[in-house]
Parts: C-alpha cells; sequence; structure tokens
C-alpha cells in the first residue's frame, strides 16, 4: 500500500522554502518564479517568450554571461559570486534582460545548452506533447477500438519489468451505470 497526497507532495517540491520554515520558523516571501537564493534562476522574457534560465552556480553564470556578451557583468564585483549576484538581483536585471531581448528563445536555448547552463523555453501543452514526441519519451497511448480509439496521456512511470497494458478506453455516458449501481448497493450491505 502506498499513500501521498498532494500537499505532502507539494511541501516536498519546496523542500528549501519549507525546510527553512520547519527548521528556522523563516516564512518566505511570495517571489512568483524566482529563486529565494540564487540569481538568475527564474522565467526571464526572451524576444519571443519566456526562458526558464538557472545558472546555479558562478561558473554557470559566467557562460550565461559569455553568450550574451557580458563579459563586463560576470566581472563586476556586485555580480561575481551567487551571494552577491542575489542580494544585487534588481541591479544586474536589467543588464540581462536587455541582451535577452536580442534572442528568440529557441536559439538561446540550444547555445546555452552548449555552454553548460540549465534552461528551457516555457512551453504550451502542444510545445510539450511534440517535445516529448520528440525526446522518445512516448507521451501518448491509443486506447480501444474502431469509433472508440482515443489517443491519452501514457503514465510516465516506466517499469524495467515490462510495458503497462491500457485495456479499456473512456467509458460512454452511461456504460457502467448499472455495475456501479450494484456496487453501491453491496456497499449498504
Amino acid at each position: 500500500h502506498i499513500e501521498v497526497n498532494l500537499l505532502s507532495s507539494a511541501m516536498s517540491g519546496l523542500v528549501n522554502q519549507t525546510a527553512a520554515y520547519t527548521a528556522a520558523g523563516v516564512v518566505p516571501f511570495r517571489m512568483g518564479n524566482a529563486h529565494p537564493s540564487l540569481f538568475p534562476y527564474e522565467a526571464l522574457p526572451t524576444k519571443d517568450r519566456d526562458l526558464i534560465i538557472a545558472a546555479g552556480n558562478d561558473k554557470q553564470f559566467r557562460a550565461l554571461c559569455g553568450v550574451l556578451g557580458l563579459e563586463h557583468v560576470a566581472d563586476d564585483p556586485r555580480f561575481a559570486i551567487n551571494a552577491d549576484r542575489t542580494k544585487n538581483r534588481e541591479e544586474l536585471r536589467p543588464f540581462l534582460l536587455e541582451k535577452l531581448a536580442e534572442w528568440a528563445s529557441d536559439d538561446l536555448f540550444i547555445e546555452l545548452n552548449k555552454v553548460g547552463v540549465p534552461c528551457g523555453p516555457i512551453n504550451s501543452i502542444g510545445d510539450g506533447v511534440e517535445l516529448a514526441e520528440k525526446l522518445g519519451l512516448r507521451p501518448r497511448v491509443t486506447v480501444g477500438e474502431g469509433a472508440r480509439e482515443v489517443d491519452l496521456v501514457r503514465n510516465p512511470i516506466t517499469f524495467s519489468s515490462g510495458e503497462l497494458e491500457y485495456h479499456l478506453p473512456p467509458p460512454t455516458l452511461g456504460e457502467h451505470s448499472d455495475e456501479i449501481r450494484q456496487w453501491l448497493k453491496g456497499l449498504d450491505s
């Protein structure tokens, strides 16, 4: 038996902020998509759409600045190390925004990945499905037959022992009403 609840999962996903609260009583303030102790580490606008940039250390920040032609910014003592970048994020932000506006997100994604800067565009659902297919992740599964054949979202969990099987398509309206009524009657006994 495994039980996973959504609230605990969300708290676990926010491990840094949750641990700051549970260990020290620090209540984080709202920051949108920004990271409280790393900068740049958030969604930032490019010429055509937002790109999440996660320059999580000084080496990645220098690489980001190299791609953007901001070597002088990487050398600026206000921004040279992460603690100072985070403290001075509002002074650093305009330098980044000016250069990011010159790039299409897909082009910048390619260049930043070449130099080891974690990043990714914010995709629509359609873009995400297409990307997953391009990466060979098989996000779709076809269930049913004939007029009831439909593509659904494939379970993201894979097992070394084999593939999950999908036996039934979504039910039609009222298809299982009798079975459900019988099951409900059995609960009263």
